[in-house]
C-alpha cells in the first residue's frame, strides 16, 4: 500500500494564509437561500490545496458550497457550479491561489461549511508524476482509469453521486457589512487518509485508489488578506471601467488536457472579475502575440481610443494579480493573446531537476512530463508574482531546488526546446530530515532530502534514493513579519497546525528525536519542511533564502505489524515491529483528546471493493473496534513523529488493514 506522503506535500496542506481560489469550479452562481436581515456582504471566498511529488494531475469537480449558521439553521449556499462542473487540478495549486472574487454572503456568523463534490466514476482523475517515488504503483505519466479509483462515502443514483463534505471552522467566521473576511478552505492533497493505493499480495493483482474527502479539508483563517497569494487567473477580457481597471470573464482550461499536443481549449465561465493596474508601482502587459513585447501602465485604459482596453476586447489574458487590504485585486503583471493556448502554456509545476553546467531546468507538467526549459542571461526570476525581478541570468541556478513550484514563461511556446523568458518561482519548499537544528544567532537548520523512503512489499525490501539536497538554512529575523502570524521565526506540528511555537530553543529541543527500528532499518529522526522567503540582502536576513517556519511532518516510517496489542493507558498505545529489515519493537503512542485526537482508519478490502472507515478513539465505540482489531500481526501503517524522551513515535495518523492484505506500504 502506497501513501501519498512525501514531506513537500504533507507541508503544502498545513501552510497558514496560503490559499486557492474556487476559480477552477467556478462560473456558476451565488444563490441564496437563507438571506439575513442584516443584508448581503461580499466575501473572497478561496479554497487552498496541496501538492504531491507522485501526481501531476490530481482532477476534482466541486459542485456548490454553503456556510453553517453558528446560532443553528439550514447551511446558506454561497456559490454553485455550472451545470457542466469543470475540474479543478489540486496538484497544480500547491500553495498557491486562483481567485475565483467576492460572493455575496448573508451577514452573520458561521461555524462551519459544507462542500459538495461530484464522485461518479470519472469525476476525479488521477495522472502520476514525471519522476513519482520508487515503488509507486504507477508508472510515471500514466492515467489512472476511473474504475480504479473509488470515491468514499459517495451518496445518490449511479450517474448523480456526490459526497458532502463538512467542515468545522476552526474559529467563528463573522461575515460583516463594511469589511473585508475571507473564507479559506484547504484541501490537504498530503494527508495520508486523502488517497489510499491498495495492491493485494493475492487477487485480480489490480491496483485500486481509495479517494477520502472526510478530514482532508480543513479552515484556514486568514489573517491578512493581503497576504494570500495568489495563482495566475485566466479570462478573456469584457470591458473597462471608468477608473481604468479590467474586466474580465473568468475561464478555464478543460481537462483531461490534451495528450497528442493539440491546442488546449477554454470552459467558459460566467464568472467576471474586476482587476485594476498597480497605479503605484505600475503593472507589466506583455502582447504574447508578439513575442512577449512589454510595457508598464498605471491604468488598463487606452488614453488614445476611451473608453477602450489597452488589451482588445476578446483576448485572452493571464493575470498575477493580489488582494489589497479592502478586498480589491490588483494586477502585477499582465499576458495577452488571441488565442488561449499561448498564455496557459507555460509549463507550471514542480522543479524535478537542475542542470547547472548546461543551464536547464527541468519542470513537470500536468500531463506527468518533465519539460526542459533552458535558462540564458536574460531571463529574470520573480518571486510569488512580484514585479520586480529578484535575479536576471543563470547565477541563482545554483540555488533552485528540486520541489520548487515554478511558472514559466517561454520566449516563444513553439520552440523546443524551451527558453525562459521569465521564471516565477512561486514557492520554495524545503524538506527532509532534520539535522544541526540550532538557536544560535536567528537559529538554523540544516534540510537533507532524497525525495524518498522506506518502501517494501511483501516480497523484497528495497531503499530507494532521489536526486536530492543537503541544504543549511538561517531561520528569519526575530522582528520580520514571516508571512503567516506575526513575526519571527514560527513551527507547529503536523496534526496542530493552529498551535504555533515561537521558540526556537523548543524547536531545537522537539527535532532531537529519533526511534530505531534496529536491523537494516536502523534509527529513523525527526522530519520537516518548509516555505522559504527570499532576501536581497537589504533586510536583516541574509541574501538568499530563508525559514520563516517549520512544521515537524511524519517521518518516513516502515510498514509494519503490530506486536503487542493496543491498550489504553497515559498516553494509549502499541507497539510494532517494521515489517521488513527491523529487530526492534518501538512504541507507537495514540491521543484520544478530542481535538487533537490520533486519525484512525481501518482499511477493508473485498476483491475490488475498497472500505475505509474512521475510528474514533475519543467515544468508547471506537475505542472498542481498535481494542478488537488491534492485535499482534495486523498490518499497520503509522504516520508520526519520533519523540526526543525516548524510543516511541507520537502518531498523528494510524492505517490499519483487514481482508486482503496490501503489497506495498
Amino acid at each position: 500500500m502506497k501513501r501519498n506522503t512525501s514531506p513537500s506535500a504533507l507541508y503544502a496542506a498545513l501552510v497558514l494564509g496560503l490559499c486557492t481560489a474556487l476559480a477552477a469550479c467556478s462560473g456558476g452562481s451565488s444563490s441564496m437561500n437563507q438571506p439575513t436581515s442584516q443584508g448581503m456582504a461580499s466575501m473572497p471566498l478561496v479554497i487552498s490545496d496541496s501538492s504531491s511529488d507522485d501526481w501531476a494531475n490530481v482532477g476534482v469537480r466541486l459542485l456548490s458550497v454553503a456556510l453553517v449558521p453558528a446560532g443553528g439553521g439550514s447551511p446558506v449556499t454561497i456559490w454553485t457550479a455550472p451545470a457542466q462542473a469543470p475540474y479543478v487540478n489540486l496538484e497544480q495549486l500547491d500553495q498557491i491561489g486562483e481567485v475565483l472574487g467576492n460572493v455575496s454572503v448573508p451577514a452573520g456568523t458561521y461555524s462551519g461549511a459544507v462542500l459538495t463534490i461530484s464522485a461518479n466514476s470519472g469525476d476525479v482523475l488521477l495522472t502520476s508524476g514525471a519522476d513519482p517515488d520508487s515503488g509507486f504503483p504507477v508508472a510515471g505519466g500514466t492515467d489512472v482509469a476511473g474504475t480504479d479509483i473509488q470515491v468514499q462515502n459517495a451518496q445518490g443514483s449511479s450517474g448523480a453521486q456526490t459526497v458532502a463534505v463538512t467542515v468545522n471552522f476552526a474559529s467563528p467566521l463573522t461575515v460583516g457589512m463594511g469589511q473585508t473576511t475571507a473564507l479559506n478552505l484547504e484541501f490537504q492533497l498530503g494527508h495520508p487518509a486523502f488517497l489510499v493505493n491498495h495492491t493485494p499480495a493475492s487477487g485480480q493483482g489490480r491496483s485500486l485508489w481509495s479517494v477520502d474527502f472526510r478530514d482532508c479539508i480543513r479552515h484556514r483563517p486568514v489573517f491578512d488578506i493581503s497576504r494570500l497569494l495568489l495563482r495566475h487567473t485566466y479570462g478573456t477580457v469584457s470591458g473597462i471601467n471608468s477608473d481604468g481597471a479590467l474586466t474580465i470573464t473568468k475561464v478555464y482550461p478543460a481537462y483531461p488536457l490534451p495528450a497528442d499536443g493539440t491546442a488546449e481549449t477554454a470552459v467558459a465561465s460566467t464568472q467576471t472579475l474586476t482587476i485594476a493596474a498597480d497605479g503605484v508601482n505600475g503593472t507589466i502587459v506583455y502582447n504574447s502575440d508578439n513575442n512577449n513585447s512589454s510595457m508598464t501602465v498605471k491604468s488598463f485604459a487606452n488614453s488614445a481610443m476611451p473608453p477602450a482596453s489597452i488589451i482588445p476586447d476578446g483576448d485572452y489574458v493571464r493575470i498575477a494579480a493580489r488582494y489589497q487590504v479592502g478586498g480589491s485585486l490588483v494586477a502585477v503583471r499582465v499576458w495577452y493573446s488571441s488565442t488561449f493556448n499561448t498564455v496557459w502554456l507555460s509549463p507550471e509545476g514542480h522543479v524535478l531537476s537542475v542542470d547547472t553546467a548546461n543551464d536547464v531546468i527541468l519542470v513537470t507538467n500536468e500531463h506527468g512530463r518533465g519539460e526542459p526549459v533552458t535558462v540564458n542571461s536574460s531571463t529574470q526570476f520573480f518571486f510569488q508574482g512580484g514585479s520586480t525581478a529578484i535575479e536576471t541570468g543563470t547565477g541563482i541556478l545554483s540555488q533552485i531546488y528540486r520541489g520548487f513550484k515554478v511558472h514559466v514563461t517561454p520566449v516563444d511556446a513553439s520552440a523546443n526546446p524551451l527558453v525562459a523568458a521569465s521564471v516565477d518561482i512561486e514557492t520554495a519548499a524545503f524538506s527532509g530530515a532534520i539535522s544541526k537544528a540550532s538557536s544560535t544567532g536567528n537559529g538554523s537548520l540544516t534540510y537533507t532530502s532524497l525525495f524518498g523512503g522506506w518502501h517494501s512489499n511483501f516480497v523484497q525490501p528495497q531503499w530507494f534514493v532521489n536526486p536530492g539536497y543537503s541544504v543549511p538554512l538561517s531561520f528569519i529575523a526575530p522582528g520580520t513579519p514571516n508571512g503567516i502570524n506575526g513575526n519571527g521565526f514560527i513551527w507547529w506540528n503536523f496534526s496542530l497546525p493552529t498551535v504555533t511555537d515561537s521558540s526556537v530553543t523548543d524547536f531545537v529541543n522537539a527535532t532531537n528525536g529519533g526511534v530505531n527500528f534496529g536491523g537494516t532499518v536502523g534509527t529513523l529522526t525527526a522530519y520537516g519542511a518548509s516555505t522559504a522567503m527570499w532576501g536581497d540582502g537589504t533586510t536583516t536576513n541574509t541574501t538568499g533564502w530563508y525559514l520563516p517556519d517549520a512544521v515537524l511532518i511524519p517521518s518516513p516510517l516502515p510498514f509494519g505489524v503490530v506486536a503487542g496489542a493496543f491498550t489504553q493507558g497515559t498516553p494509549d498505545s502499541f507497539t510494532m515491529n517494521a515489517a521488513f529489515g527491523g529487530t526492534n519493537a518501538v512504541t507507537v503512542d495514540l491521543s484520544s483528546t478530542v481535538g487533537s485526537a490520533t486519525l484512525i482508519y481501518k482499511l477493508t478490502r473485498d476483491n475490488d471493493d475498497l472500505s475505509f472507515t474512521p475510528v474514533d478513539i475519543t467515544t468508547t465505540a471506537g475505542v472498542t473496534t481498535l481494542t478488537t482489531d488491534l492485535v499482534a500481526g495486523t498490518p499497520v501503517k503509522v504516520y508520526g513523529v519520533p519523540q526526543p524522551s525516548g524510543n516511541s513515535i507520537r502518531a498523528y495518523v494510524l492505517v490499519y488493514f483487514t481482508g486482503m492484505l496490501p503489497m506495498e506500504d
